[in-house]
């Protein structure tokens, strides 16, 4: 009788797991990043969920918008999403945690070729900050503790350039609830230096060519008059596109495809799922984030 029940238990969950994995091939799922507002999110991958579909062979595209960081770094860990744009320090998270659970196979290319960006520190023009000697005995803001640019390279690097911890140099630092955030409340007067990111290429009063601030001055939230940039980070491995070790193969193979061809089939969705003006992807593995995994671990441990 208990033989009997077992089989009949296994039965049911080997049925269910079958129909579950068939339904996660009907639906693509999409992660995007905390950090700038919701709706301006969704409506920058709407694109993908227009166009994807018949692209790889799925039923439906849904997005999700998680409030921060980690909510898609969880999303991938739990499978429970098939695809994210992360930066580095996000990726060495997953790895760092479950190094099978993601694969990151793309990475974007700047407009002068190079593969990284850069953290930058802002202040307020009116402020009198000008330089990074200006900040001390200053408020710091950084954007996400997931955040490369926004938390783990300048955590790394001011304490290196400074020759001192961060809370023996600045007065105080905190997070701004993401990089768009983290700037407006920089311009508010709440932090007097803030850290996001910046492809630094481009014209520096339309905000470069791609990045936090550029999305900002397109939008018309910042006007790069009104700001210092007081800091550069060393260059910073570009993020990688990620996709989920549980997706369908086949749908993964056509999905990595799409998003090469994107660049040229559809240049403004590509443009508007990045944050600006890239000149395409190209192909990565784990072995071009490693440099940031290993920061990650001897900084914050996982």
């Amino acid at each position: 009788m208990l033989k009997k029940a077992l089989l009949a238990t296994a039965a049911v969950a080997t049925i269910f797991a079958t129909t579950f994995s068939a339904q996660a091939q009907d639906v693509f799922r999409i992660g995007i990043l905390g950090g700038e507002n919701e709706a301006d999110r969704l409506r920058n991958f709407q694109c993908m969920v227009d166009t994807l579909p018949e692209a790889i062979g799925v039923k439906e595209v849904k997005l999700f918008p998680a409030a921060d960081y980690d909510g898609v770094i969880q999303g991938l860990l739990g499978g429970t999403l098939d695809y994210a744009e992360l930066g580095a320090s996000g990726y060495a998270k997953i790895y760092l945690t479950d190094a099978k659970a993601v694969d990151p196979v793309l990475t974007t290319v700047q407009t002068d070729g190079a593969t990284g960006y850069y953290s930058v520190m802002l202040s307020r023009k009116d402020s009198g900050i000008e330089n990074i000697e200006d900040m001390k005995g200053k408020k710091l803001g950084f954007a996400d503790p997931d955040s490369t640019s926004g938390y783990l390279v300048p955590a790394v690097a001011l304490p290196a350039q400074l020759g001192m911890p961060l809370n023996e140099y600045f007065s105080e630092t905190g997070f701004g609830g993401g990089h768009e955030n983290g700037v407006l409340e920089m311009l508010k007067g709440n932090f007097d230096g803030q850290v996001t990111w910046s492809s630094g290429v481009g014209e520096y009063e339309d905000g470069y060519t791609s990045g936090n601030i550029r999305k900002m001055v397109d939008k018309g939230l910042l006007d790069m008059a009104d700001v210092n940039e007081i800091w550069r980070s060393p260059l910073i491995p570009n993020g990688p596109v990620v996709v989920s070790n549980k997706l369908d193969g086949d749908v993964r193979a056509k999905f990595v495809e799409f998003m090469k061809a994107l660049p040229e089939n559809d240049g403004e969705c590509f443009a508007a799922i990045q944050g600006g003006d890239f000149k395409g992807f190209t192909e990565v593995d784990h072995s071009f984030y490693e440099t940031i995994v290993a920061a990650r671990k001897a900084k914050i441990g996982s």
